[in-house]
């Protein structure tokens, strides 16, 4: 195999190099390119170029590295041409460019697959085989055949290779290769799951359903994936375990049914497996894919603990429900994910047998018919199969909302009510609580108390004195707002214990490298005048690893949660709903240190974790105990079962607050609400929607047939005119140029899935600035699954905020209120 690397060639009978565009051979062995400036410039043979990061000029003169972009795109050559313009002056810089290569998926029309080839994955390869007969120094790279997610390939291409594939009557488009990233118990009490009553023992626990996650892979021998009282691996289930480093199919069970690896595309972009950090397996390398796997459907597992915090019985969402663990994330700087292996992983779950897909990944904002995950979710969608995506962790700002096609349950990060605390007494008997996760159970007592009150850059802990602070507990006030960066300092200058005055209490839990603890600047007046009275304040004692639950309020809308509208797809509420998010219990890899405590790196099973990542596995389980309930709903019906029947009230009885400032949260930031399980059991009304529904939705974005064919992954489908979708909740746009008192209609279709004969009235809960009407605002059924129509129309006036919004109840007589948030935002 030859690469597109480099372009130098030897010519011994002069004195040097001669310059044309040809390619090294690469030999896996050598990863240097070395240049021995004598009168003549030689050139090793067969050099390792393909995967090159550096590559590094010898000779008179000296050593230069020479950067290469590790995702094969561009290359910072200006020291070898400067060197080579010197012994070649009339050398054109031109000549000396790399020939690139680069990943790209490219969408086929199926329809022109001549009838000799047996496959759609023959014809595929044998289409990328074809181009060398047009560029005969060109070497390709063919990676991946979908079958399901896209109607394509993807392959690694030079430009020559990729022009030659466009002039092809079957190419549809092309796309560069993307890379994606992830978005990093006690949660089923706090989610009301009991074993007496409610959805737990009506679905048997999530029993024969396959959730398929696709992450950073799994660490098999944690407890949370035992299979013992698991039901045997379904009959439909087409999966399997594949062998690969420090993974064998034999660690797969009852629970863990499938595990699988997808690279390629990772690789091809020039970024190697870590042989030091990763497994070339579906084995975990940081611990991410194993406690979103345990989130969802890890088995029960007495004593879980974070260093004992937290515990008690940890178990999943779904703990009878089987896994299949899709690795699709890989270490490097970033946790790269390429689009590629996303769409290979999505497509194989497909052919496996999955019922549920698990994703706390997100690619770049794009548009639907460039978003692969979107893409290969409507195919899933079309199987009927419900795809889970964390909406991302890039609140607190708007518009930030990730994963939000229209077909995907796109999950926000909520708070729970349960707290890690320490508590702290003073030498003067003020005695206060605060957030901790130190990792140990130590206790300090009787020790000096520092504060050097008297320069902002001490009483801030951006600087001290070692000789003033060594054994003594460091007080940091509110001056300087880097956590991080004071429990740095405090550390390193050697203090026993610190405390921290604060408003964010945001200090993550393998960041508490001494004993700290955070308290709310609130009591900043008294700690800090205690300090000051003397040389001999002491604190009395600083005890640590104690768990409250029922805190409140809670939930609260995570501060680093996506919030809405969506920026791709304004017209559809996103997020659909909120989930536990914040300091979430799992399993994760057992055998790298979590947390430096003083000089000694500590090891754990089960460690808290915060993200929307954290939050899609709460949900991808629901909707996995639904699933069990209801084999025959849509993803749709699922979908609305857990948004009408979310809970928009905190434990304190007010509306759910944003955690990043404490104000009320909107349904921009929490979707519908907060997912209780035990009601998306019974929803009395579904708003469901099928294939069609988002076909006519595409039709009405203005997308081209091109475009459109794209998405739908076909060229023939019929727009029925009807862009309104059958969503359950309602999001209006108005802009600075509709005059007073606009309307906008929407009209949907429910679905009565409660008792046989039911009559639901609306009711309305709208503020100041909108008026809002339901026709007819009584519905009567006679059968279940029975439809009927309505339409909601939504005034606003001009004087009304920027975002306002309310929500619409159907409420029946046997205790269904099935709730929509209603949205209005003005431009």
């Amino acid at each position: 195999m030859r690469s597109e690397i480099s372009d130098l060639i030897i010519s011994p009978s002069v004195n040097v190099c001669a310059i044309n565009n040809v390619e090294y051979v690469p030999d896996s062995d050598s990863d240097t390119i070395r240049l021995l400036n004598a009168d003549v410039v030689d050139c090793e043979e067969d050099v390792g170029a393909r995967n090159l990061q550096s590559a590094k000029m010898v000779g008179i003169y000296g050593e230069e590295d020479l950067e290469v972009d590790a995702m094969g795109r561009s290359f910072s050559w200006s020291v070898l041409l400067v060197q080579l313009m010197m012994l070649l002056p009339g050398l054109s810089i031109a000549s000396l460019q790399p020939k690139r290569s680069q990943t790209y998926i490219i969408h086929m029309d199926h329809s022109q697959k001549p009838d000799h080839f047996s496959n759609h994955e023959s014809w595929h390869q044998h289409t990328v085989k074809s181009l060398s007969s047009a560029c005969p120094e060109d070497k390709e790279t063919f990676l991946y055949s979908y079958t399901h997610v896209i109607h394509g390939f993807s392959a690694k291409l030079t430009s020559c290779q990729l022009t030659e594939l466009e002039k092809s009557p079957a190419h549809l488009t092309t796309y560069k290769e993307s890379f994606g990233k992830m978005f990093t118990t006690h949660t089923p009490r706090f989610l009301g799951l009991n074993r007496g009553s409610g959805i737990w023992p009506t679905a048997s626990y999530g029993k024969d359903v396959i959730i398929g996650v696709f992450d950073t892979g799994i660490w098999p021998e944690s407890e949370s994936f035992n299979d013992s009282g698991m039901s045997k691996v379904p009959s439909r289930w087409k999966g399997k375990c594949e062998n690969g480093t420090a993974f064998s199919p034999s660690l797969c069970n009852n629970k863990l049914i499938g595990a699988r690896s997808f690279s390629k595309g990772l690789q091809a972009a020039g970024l190697n497996i870590s042989t030091e950090f990763d497994f070339d397996s579906a084995r975990d390398f940081e611990g991410h894919g194993t406690h979103t796997s345990s989130t969802v459907a890890g088995n029960y597992v007495y004593g879980a603990s974070h260093f004992g915090y937290a515990k008690g019985v940890g178990k999943g969402i779904a703990p009878r429900a089987h896994l299949a663990m899709y690795k699709v994330l890989w270490t490097s700087d970033t946790f790269a994910s390429a689009a590629t292996d996303i769409l290979a992983g999505m497509d194989q779950a497909i052919s496996d047998g999955v019922d549920i897909m698990s994703l706390s990944i997100g690619l770049e904002h794009t548009p639907l018919f460039e978003d692969v995950i979107a893409i290969a979710s409507l195919s899933a969608i079309e199987k009927g199969i419900v795809v889970v995506c964390a909406a991302g962790n890039d609140g607190p700002g708007s518009a930030t909302i990730y994963n939000g096609a229209p077909w995907i349950m796109t999950v926000g990060a909520g708070t729970m009510d349960r707290s890690y605390i320490a508590t702290l007494e003073l030498g003067n008997g003020m005695a206060f609580e605060g957030t901790s996760y130190f990792p140990t159970s130590v206790s300090i007592a009787n020790r000096p108390l520092y504060y050097g009150s008297n320069d902002t850059k001490t009483s801030g802990c951006s600087f001290l004195n070692r000789n003033e602070v060594k054994g003594k507990v460091v007080l940091c006030d509110d001056s300087n707002l880097d956590l991080n960066g004071q429990m740095n300092v405090v550390t390193s200058a050697g203090a026993y214990g610190a405390i921290f005055l604060t408003e964010s209490l945001f200090l993550d839990p393998e960041d508490y490298s001494i004993p700290g603890v955070l308290l709310h600047t609130r009591y900043s007046k008294a700690i800090k005048e205690y300090a000051i009275t003397g040389n001999n304040t002491i604190v009395k004692s600083m005890r640590f690893v104690f768990t409250k639950t029922g805190t409140g309020p809670a939930p609260q809308v995570a501060f680093f949660s996506s919030r809405g509208p969506d920026p791709i797809s304004p017209s559809v509420l996103k997020p659909d709903i909120l989930a536990p998010g914040v300091d979430v219990l799992g399993a994760v890899r057992p055998d790298v240190p979590f947390i430096e405590a003083g000089k000694y790196d500590l090891v754990t099973d089960y460690a808290l974790y915060s993200g929307t990542s954290m939050a899609t596995p709460h949900i991808a389980g629901v909707a996995a105990l639904v699933k069990a309930v209801y084999r025959n709903w849509s993803p749709a019906a699922i979908r609305s079962s857990m948004i009408t029947t979310a809970t928009k009230t905190d434990n304190t009885y007010g509306t759910i607050r944003d955690q990043w400032n404490g104000v009320t949260a909107t349904p921009l930031e929490y979707g519908a609400g907060h997912v209780n399980p035990n009601r998306a059991m019974d929803p009395g009304l579904i708003y469901d929607m099928g294939p069609q529904d988002y076909i006519d939705f595409l039709c009405g974005l203005g997308y081209t047939v091109k475009q459109m064919s794209i998405i739908l992954r076909t060229s023939q489908w019929s727009c029925e005119n009807r862009t309104d979708l059958n969503y359950p909740s309602f999001i209006a746009n108005f802009s600075n140029q509709t005059t007073s008192w606009s309307e906008k209609h929407f009209t949907r279709t429910i679905t009565n899935v409660g008792d046989h004969s039911s009559t639901y009235r609306a009711a309305l809960k709208v503020p100041d600035g909108m008026i809002v009407k339901v026709e007819p605002n009584i519905i009567r059924f006679a059968n279940k699954y029975q439809e009927q129509k309505f339409v909601l129309s939504i005034q606003v006036d001009e004087d009304s905020p920027k975002v306002n919004y309310g929500y619409l109840e159907w409420i029946d007589e046997h205790n269904h209120i099935v709730s929509s948030p209603i949205v209005v935002i003005r431009d």
